[in-house]
């Protein structure tokens, strides 16, 4: 059972450029995750692991399609790439920065209540259907394919769980 995200699901990874941005992106497509395009502005033109990278989100979207961003972009800055994320018209937005203001939080929550878009984060780890689609930091191989959710406020309490389910042969969706 996958609940967000799935083998058919086109991933923008925002910050690709970056050095974790650049990593996480290389486990992600080595893991199947349909990465189409990354977003860092002034870097448009660029190639990160074959994945074309663009100044603007709605531009990786227009050229590949896209319905998750996954947003390595710092906290100052989480919001803006989130509500540009929203309005491009992707329907899942995941954020994994530290540090976003509270203020800056409530405004990208709010466009996405208004736009029907979920948000995951800010400070996540990420979302994962083992065995089909990483969008995220998860290390994957504590993970195992099944039908039983996992949801967790801690990243590193999701892998915990997640390792000893799978240690059980218990699988998660």
């Amino acid at each position: 059972m996958c609940i967000l995200v799935d083998r058919d699901t086109k991933v923008i990874v925002q910050g690709i450029t970056g050095n974790v941005g650049s990593f996480q992106t290389k486990i992600m497509l080595d893991y199947g995750t349909n990465v189409v395009a990354g977003v860092t502005p002034g870097k448009g033109g660029q190639e990160i692991h074959g994945v074309p990278v663009y100044d603007l989100v709605g531009e990786a979207v227009e050229e590949n399609g896209g319905d998750a961003a996954l947003s390595f972009v710092p906290g100052r800055f989480a919001a803006d790439a989130a509500i540009e994320a929203i309005q491009a018209g992707l329907g899942l937005e995941i954020v994994t920065a530290e540090g976003v203001p509270l203020l800056d939080a409530m405004r990208m929550m709010n466009l996405a209540a208004e736009r029907g878009v979920s948000i995951i984060g800010p400070d996540t780890a990420g979302v994962i259907s083992p065995g089909r689609c990483k969008v995220g930091v998860h290390p994957h191989k504590l993970f195992m394919e099944g039908n039983i959710g996992v949801v967790s406020k801690s990243g590193a309490l999701s892998y915990e769980v997640s390792k000893t389910l799978s240690e059980a042969g218990i699988g998660q969706s």
